[in-house]
């Protein structure tokens, strides 16, 4: 047998373990995993001594293409996260224009994707005020699931939902057997207490941690779970950034509700004590938390109550983090698409977790929420051959010169990761290697969301 790909020799992670084995790929997929690899490949990776893990699945990402590419755009985005060994994301229906919460929005984004993405990318579907009607054909034309905001979004083309447009949106999205992605956060709460700090001129670091308390997340889960209870919808929580948000979605799994949630690297890595030494580039909403916070949110981590990771890459130019005399008024958003894999595996060697257990946060579980499992998610004779090579013999530090999303800036500069990355296969084609872009055009495929009716 002559195949495409062979990776040799490597410890290859897989859901019960890791083994030093073979990998073979042909025509996309895994075609055969064996001690012992009869036959030639045209290319051939001697992975002895290095591990091989399934492709991150990145659920979360805002690439802000069509309207604001100078924010971030699907080639750049892209190509960041394969460098990061992701190979499957999902763009959120903002921070572009138009937002995507109808048809000829979804179509036009999904045109400009299958472009320029040089790995598979799936589309979220908004939920705003008004849009009702076009959550069906959103479903219809592959959108994998909707994503609402219960606090302002800070983008003036997203709306927030009103208690009317989120339950009515709710029962429709649960007819539709699809999932709705909610940013938790109680809008009067913080609207309430921001004001308050502003009519005083306090607009601190501080001040906007304190504005956005925990109990305005816990408030917001509460709420969403309540209308979730009474509409049937299946629910899935962003950026989860407290324990008390944490325990409330785990008390409602118990009741046997649908119900997922995922937290992000930075709320792990990074705490508030950092968003004072480094300021507008460590805002993001909810806020990274005070070091007690913290502590009990990782906590619930190791003790496997979050069902996955996702980076939330929310990039804007260096103009709209550069307000720092008023930190209500800087951008909030992380950019850190391209480490979360390197992140994760940090955390494991931390706190001892097994690397059979990183890839269920990472990729398999995401993949089998949205029904690509097994397609992709993990390391299987048929699967997707979307695998990454790393070292753990090499660390890296990251700098400006490290950064290949669009605007280089990002709270992980200067960060010591301890390990690298030194290839990503999307699909069995080579996209990165070791610094350099080794796919000469995007092979990105819009992998769409199956739509059945209860």
């Amino acid at each position: 047998m002559e195949y495409d790909v062979i990776i040799k020799n490597g410890n290859v992670v897989f859901d019960k373990g890791v083994k030093r084995t073979s990998i073979a790929i042909k025509d996309g997929v895994i075609w055969e995993i064996s001690d012992y690899i009869d036959g030639k490949g045209n290319v051939v990776w001697n992975a002895e001594d290095l591990y091989v893990f399934p492709g991150v699945i990145d659920i979360h990402v805002h690439f802000s293409e069509p309207g604001r590419e100078d924010w971030e755009g699907f080639a750049t985005g892209s190509y960041m996260l394969a460098a990061g060994g992701c190979t499957t994301y999902f763009d959120m229906p903002l921070n572009g224009i138009p937002s995507t919460v109808n048809v000829q929005a979804l179509i036009e984004k999904a045109k400009i994707g299958e472009a320029k993405s040089f790995v598979d990318f799936g589309l979220w579907g908004g939920l705003v005020p008004g849009n009702e009607k076009d959550l069906t054909p959103l479903a219809e034309n592959g959108v994998v699931g909707f994503k609402g905001f219960m606090s302002p979004s800070g983008n003036k083309e997203f709306e927030a939902v009103d208690d009317y447009t989120l339950l009515q949106g709710m029962k429709i999205i649960a007819e539709l057997n699809k999932i709705l992605a909610l940013h938790a956060e109680d809008g009067p709460m913080v609207q309430f207490l921001q004001r308050e700090k502003e009519q005083f001129g306090l607009n601190s670091a501080d001040d906007y941690l304190q504005s956005r308390p925990v109990a305005a997340e816990w408030l917001a889960v509460r709420k969403a779970i309540t209308y979730a209870e009474l509409t049937g919808c299946s629910l899935h929580f962003v950026h989860i950034s407290s324990a008390e948000a944490v325990e409330e979605i785990q008390q409602a799994k118990k009741r046997g509700l649908d119900v997922t949630l995922e937290t992000c690297p930075h709320y792990l890595l990074f705490n508030h004590e950092d968003v004072r030494q480094m300021g507008a580039i460590a805002k993001c909403a909810p806020p990274l938390r005070e070091p007690s916070h913290q502590k009990k949110l990782i906590d619930l981590f190791l003790a496997d109550q979050i069902d996955f990771v996702s980076s939330d890459h929310s990039p804007s130019p260096w103009e709209l983090k550069d307000l720092s005399n008023n930190f209500f008024k800087v951008w909030g958003g992380i950019s850190g698409g391209q480490f979360t894999l390197m992140a994760m595996i940090e955390l494991s060697l931390i706190y001892n977790i097994p690397f059979s257990k990183i890839i269920k946060w990472t990729s398999e579980r995401p993949a089998k929420r949205f029904g690509f499992h097994p397609q992709k998610g993990s390391i299987a004779k048929g699967a997707d051959a979307d695998l990454v090579i790393i070292s753990l013999k090499e660390s890296r530090t990251i700098r400006e010169e490290s950064l290949y999303s669009k605007n280089k800036h990002s709270i992980y500069i200067n960060h010591t990761f301890p390990c690298k990355i030194l290839g990503t296969f999307s699909r069995g084609k080579l996209i990165y290697k070791n610094g350099e872009k080794m796919a000469s055009s995007p092979t990105g495929h819009w992998i769409t969301g199956k739509t059945q009716k209860k």
